[in-house]
C-alpha cells in the first residue's frame, strides 16, 4: 500500500450538523412549509433554498453518492446542477457518510442515534453480522432476516415526519418489498422504474395526480464511482444525471419545486486498502461496519488494549475512537435509543486519508475503487440545490 499524504495528520473532522443544515432536518425542514406539511413551523429554516421555500409541490431526488465536493470541481459537466439555487453552499450528511444511515435519517428525519441503522454491516443479537441493504444475515451462506429481524423492529419510526398524506416514493422496482426499503420507507407507496427514463415520467404523473410531495431516489453516481472511481466514467455519469435533473424540472407543473440533495460524497482509494494486523484480529471477535467506518467487536476484557494498539498503529492516518467517544461527542446525534448501542463494535477506525480497512468476511467490499464512510470533506458534504417550475433558480 501507497503511504498516505501527510497533510491528513492534522485532519479534523467535520461533524454533522444535527441541529441545523443536515440530511436529517432536511425532509422535516422542506415539509414545514405548504408543500405536503402540516405547515406548523412559524417560517422554513433559511439555509433551505429560497424556492423549496415558497413551493406549492416539492419533488425531492436523491442522487446516492453525490457530493458537494465533488460536483463543484465539476461545474462544466453539471451546469444544470451547478446553476440551481443553493449551490453556493453545502449541507452535512451522518455519521458515518454511508447509505444506510444515511438514507434512513433522510427519511425519518431523525439522527442515527435515534433510527439506530448505524452502518452497512451491524452486529445482531446472535453475534453475527447483518448487511442492511440486502437485510441478509451470515457470510457464507447468507440467509433473508426479514422474518429473523424485522424492519419495525429494527428502526421503529416512520418515514417522512410531519406529511399530511402518505408520500408517494420513486424509486427503482427491484427495491420494493426488500427489508431495507421497508425500514427507511415503511409503507410509502412505490412508483417503480426500470429504466432511468421512466423516473420523470412517473414524478411528472405524481404531480399531475396533484401529489404535494413526492421522494426520489437514484443510485448511478454511486454505482459508477465505486467500480470505476472518480475519472472518466464518473465524469460521463455526472453529464447523465444533470441531464436527468433538467428532465425532472421540465415535468414540474406551475408553483412546483426540485430539490436535489445526496446521502454523501465519495472519495478515491482505489487500491490503498489494509487487513487489521495479527495482533489486532487476536483480539477481535468480529468486524463490522465498512471500510471508512470500520467497527472492531473485542474480545471480553480486550477493549482497552485493543484501542492502545490500534491508536499507535494508525494515529496519523485514521481517527481511532472508542464507541463511548463517538456517542459523547455527538458522532451519532444524541444518546443512543435502547439497544442499539449492542451494534456497535467497541473501536472505530474512521480514515481521514484514503485508505480503507478490509473485512475479510466481506468479500464484494474489496474491489471498491471510490467510497465512502469517514467525516472527510469529500464525505460528509453534500449539495442541496433547487430548481422552481419556470426554471428560476
Amino acid at each position: 500500500m501507497s503511504a498516505p499524504s501527510l497533510s491528513h495528520r492534522s485532519a479534523v473532522p467535520i461533524l454533522p450538523d444535527y441541529n441545523g443544515a443536515c440530511l436529517a432536518t432536511l425532509v422535516p425542514a422542506l415539509l414545514s412549509g405548504s408543500a405536503g406539511g402540516k405547515g406548523d413551523a412559524a417560517q422554513p429554516p433559511t439555509w433551505l433554498p429560497s424556492p423549496a421555500r415558497e413551493a406549492n409541490q416539492i419533488v425531492l431526488l436523491i442522487v446516492d453518492g453525490l457530493g458537494w465536493e465533488q460536483l463543484t470541481a465539476r461545474r462544466e459537466l453539471a451546469p444544470t446542477l451547478t446553476g440551481a439555487a443553493g449551490i453556493e453552499r453545502s449541507i452535512t450528511s451522518v455519521a458515518p457518510t454511508t447509505t444506510a444511515c444515511a438514507l434512513t435519517s433522510i427519511a425519518t428525519g431523525r439522527p442515527p442515534a435515534d433510527h439506530g441503522l448505524l452502518g452497512y454491516r451491524l452486529a445482531t443479537p446472535r453475534a453475527e453480522i447483518m448487511n442492511v441493504l440486502r437485510w441478509t444475515v451470515g457470510t457464507n451462506h447468507p440467509r433473508d432476516a426479514r422474518q429473523e429481524l424485522p424492519a419495525s423492529a429494527l428502526q421503529p419510526y416512520p418515514p417522512f415526519p410531519g406529511a399530511i398524506h402518505p408520500v408517494p416514493v420513486v424509486s427503482r422496482a427491484e427495491f420494493g418489498g426488500t427489508g431495507f426499503t421497508a425500514a427507511h420507507l415503511g409503507a410509502s407507496p412505490l412508483a417503480g422504474y426500470k429504466i432511468t427514463s421512466s423516473l420523470p415520467l412517473e414524478i411528472r404523473r405524481l404531480l399531475g395526480a396533484g401529489e404535494p410531495f413526492v421522494y426520489a431516489y437514484y443510485d448511478g453516481i454511486d454505482k459508477v464511482a465505486h467500480e470505476h472511481g472518480l475519472g472518466e466514467h464518473y465524469d460521463a455519469e455526472l453529464v447523465a444525471v444533470d441531464r436527468l435533473v433538467a428532465d425532472i424540472a421540465s415535468e414540474l407543473a406551475p408553483g412546483a419545486v426540485l430539490v436535489v440533495s445526496a446521502d454523501h460524497g465519495q472519495i478515491e482509494v482505489g487500491a490503498n486498502v489494509e487487513l487489521l494486523g495479527r495482533e489486532t484480529m487476536a483480539a477481535t471477535r468480529l468486524l463490522s461496519g465498512e471500510g471508512r467506518f470500520r467497527w472492531i467487536h473485542a474480545r471480553p476484557g480486550a477493549a482497552d488494549d485493543l484501542l492502545t494498539t490500534t491508536t499507535e498503529q494508525y494515529h496519523n492516518t485514521t481517527w481511532v475512537m472508542s464507541r463511548d467517544q463517538l456517542i459523547d461527542e455527538g458522532w451519532f446525534g444524541g444518546p443512543l435509543r435502547d439497544g442499539v448501542i449492542d451494534r456497535l463494535g467497541d473501536v472505530a477506525l474512521i480514515p481521514h486519508a484514503p485508505i480503507a480497512f478490509l473485512d475479510p468476511a466481506d468479500a464484494g467490499e474489496t474491489s471498491l475503487a471510490a467510497r465512502h464512510g469517514s467525516l472527510t470533506a469529500d464525505e460528509m458534504l453534500v449539495p442541496l440545490v433547487a430548481i422552481a417550475s419556470d426554471g428560476n433558480i
